[in-house]
């Protein structure tokens, strides 16, 4: 995953610092609502690049991570799109049936792990499913900037495809390519004629389920994109968090004496969780960076999808939700 080095110091972007009035909610799609999130005097909210999101708290003690979907130029409101999932673990069920227009919501400020590079090679977004929400920023700040781009946006049907209307009325419309897995043959997605040959400056953009970007990569890699061109964010996991064969551990958290044990059966971060340190997280599954943290002894056994080679390599972080120790004792400070 392309990703910038995670900040492991604490600040106003790793609190949920911001309490906003929900002002509209419509369903966008089969399954998706849009939620539009204003301050509740009026005032102007922070900013945000493209590719941004907010952790919100869809419930009391439930953060989920979403990204921002309007333009960075409009700072009146921030919108998101949320996905029910089936599998919810309490943050998309609640949001989809319980959140009522006028109710206020607590999110952090934006924060961005997914920035759009400089420069004036060719520059592609792709998006699969709900994938399209950090895309919409992209598209709105490449097309404000006058820098071309092809936006390709798959959904299994019709009915699943959010933000259409919106789309069709961009003024990149023309840039904006949609692919129903259902659909007649010539519309269908083809990653290797979308994707191509790489130039010098090109830099592609994915986000969507695992199997699409998985798809998209090893495409692009087959034909010869390098790595530093290609970005991508998930929004699930592909794998198990906690696996058979884990052993129990320990942590220390060396700037407030606390020593934890973790059995072979929790996370990480539920045993922080229940001696009582406050680490701020928000997917629980290694994808979204929330709760990345500062590890001064011991060797982590990194198990997340966020973190770069060059992250892991340094042994100073790592990513509690998820990732366990491969020493018998793992130093960190929160």
């Amino acid at each position: 995953m392309s990703t910038p080095t995670p900040s492991l110091a604490s600040g106003p972007s790793n609190v949920l610092d911001l309490t906003l009035r929900l002002k509209s909610r419509h369903d966008e799609a089969q399954g998706i609502v849009a939620l539009e999130l204003i301050d509740p005097a009026g005032a102007t909210l922070p900013p945000f690049e493209a590719g941004s999101h907010l952790l919100v708290e869809c419930a009391p003690g439930v953060v989920r991570s979403y990204s921002l979907c309007n333009a960075p130029s409009q700072r009146s409101a921030y919108l998101i799109g949320v996905l029910r999932d089936p599998q919810s673990r309490g943050g998309s069920a609640a949001v989809h049936e319980r959140w009522q227009i006028g109710q206020t919501v607590r999110v952090s400020r934006p924060r961005n792990h997914f920035p759009l590079a400089d420069g004036d090679g060719r520059v592609l977004l792709l998006a699969g499913g709900i994938g399209i929400t950090p895309m919409l920023s992209m598209a709105e700040h490449l097309s404000a900037q006058g820098r071309p781009f092809e936006l390709h946006y798959g959904t299994r049907t019709a009915a699943h495809a959010a933000f259409v209307e919106r789309l069709r009325c961009a003024p990149f419309a023309d840039s904006v390519h949609i692919h129903h897995d259902d659909g007649p043959p010539e519309q269908a997605f083809d990653a290797a004629r979308v994707i191509g040959m790489p130039g010098a400056g090109d830099h592609l953009y994915a986000c969507g389920p695992v199997g699409y970007l998985a798809h998209v990569m090893q495409t692009a890699e087959s034909l010869g994109w390098p790595a530093r061109q290609l970005h991508q964010e998930f929004f699930q996991a592909s794998g198990e968090l906690v696996v058979a064969g884990d052993e129990p551990f320990e942590i220390v958290v060396a700037n407030q004496g606390v020593t934890v044990q973790v059995s072979a059966g929790e996370t990480a971060l539920q045993a922080l969780t229940r001696a009582g340190v406050n680490v701020m997280w928000s997917c629980e599954q290694g994808v979204c960076g929330s709760c990345v943290t500062a590890v001064v002894e011991g060797r982590p056994e990194h198990r997340d999808q966020y973190l770069t080679e060059a992250d892991r390599a340094r042994n100073d972080c790592f990513m509690p939700c998820c990732s366990r120790s491969l020493t018998p004792r793992l130093v960190i400070e929160v």
